[in-house]
């Protein structure tokens, strides 16, 4: 059988390249594969009808996010998050990499320093960031578990400087106890009780609302549950369950972290100040979804 380029058949079927990309990374074109990055496409397929063709079972983020993830894709809406969501998660909590160092590492796996110097752990926890992020595309259709808690805070801090302290226990809740900011949280000796409660609460709700996500994250923060990454694990599965139940996610950037930490301090006595810097967040996103023309 003769195979055709992405070039040819969207020269053909009268599209663009990218349309014909995300067809193949969907697996909407019968018999396309990757060589490298390269598709392959048999001469013979079947122009598939639009994605965004109007329906009750239009193709939602989380299913863009699955086949892009699967495929290796480049350039797409996946590559976009992983940057994107590691990077400004990470530098809130004081990571120095830069936005281009970030970018670099995903796609390279590897890291240049231009005068200058970057601190290990730093890079590591990049890394594992991507891993993170995988593990929510795969799992976000499931409950939020204990299991699935412990194992994204095991996958973040994975061969960190932190992993070596006797105080410090990696894939497992706090022993000492810990503050954000001036907030004191949970004691190591309730946190176990209190995540089970937590869940148990959440999960018992079937229709999750936009301040429903919120509450769960307000209270896993002030549980504060591990000895460090609390923020971007509360952040990853916020994310997570936006997917779960078709909400645009949103990312806490620069300009919005002194907004988000208030709005964190503030949420039992108004909400409006974390729902709003969230809903700006959100608006932010969608202008990635409509330039990667995914239905929200």
């Amino acid at each position: 059988m003769k195979y055709l380029s992405v070039t040819d058949i969207a020269k053909m079927w009268n599209l663009s390249e990218r349309s014909v990309r995300n067809y193949c990374a969907l697996g909407k074109i019968d018999g396309a594969f990757l060589t490298g990055k390269t598709w392959n496409i048999p001469e013979n397929a079947q122009k598939p009808e639009r994605i965004n063709k109007k329906s009750t079972n239009f193709v939602t983020l989380l299913d863009v996010l699955v086949a892009e993830k699967n495929a290796k894709l480049s350039g797409g809406i996946y590559h976009k998050v992983q940057i994107e969501l590691t990077y400004n998660s990470n530098h809130i909590e004081g990571s120095s990499l830069t936005h281009d160092q970030t970018r670099y590492i995903f796609e390279t796996n590897s890291i240049g320093i231009d005068g200058g110097f970057l601190k290990v752990d730093d890079i590591v926890e990049t890394t594992n960031h991507f891993k993170c992020i995988d593990l929510i595309i795969e799992t976000a259709k499931k409950p939020i578990t204990e299991v699935l808690i412990k194992e994204l805070h095991r996958t973040l801090k994975n061969g960190t400087t932190d992993a070596r302290q006797s105080w410090f226990v990696v894939g497992d809740y706090k022993k000492i106890p810990n503050t954000v900011g001036d907030m004191l949280t949970t004691s190591p000796e309730e946190v176990s009780q209190k995540m089970k409660e937590l869940l148990l609460e959440y999960n018992a709700k079937k229709d999750k609302s936009f301040d429903d996500l919120l509450d769960f994250h307000y209270n896993f923060e002030c549980i504060h549950p591990f000895q460090d990454g609390n923020g971007r694990i509360g952040r990853l599965l916020l994310f997570k369950e936006c997917l779960k139940y078709n909400i645009v996610p949103f990312i806490i950037d620069d300009d919005l972290k002194l907004l988000y930490y208030r709005g964190l301090k503030e949420w039992k006595n108004e909400r409006g100040y974390l729902r709003d810097t969230c809903l700006f967040a959100q608006d932010k996103f969608k202008v990635w979804l409509d330039y990667f023309k995914i239905k929200y």
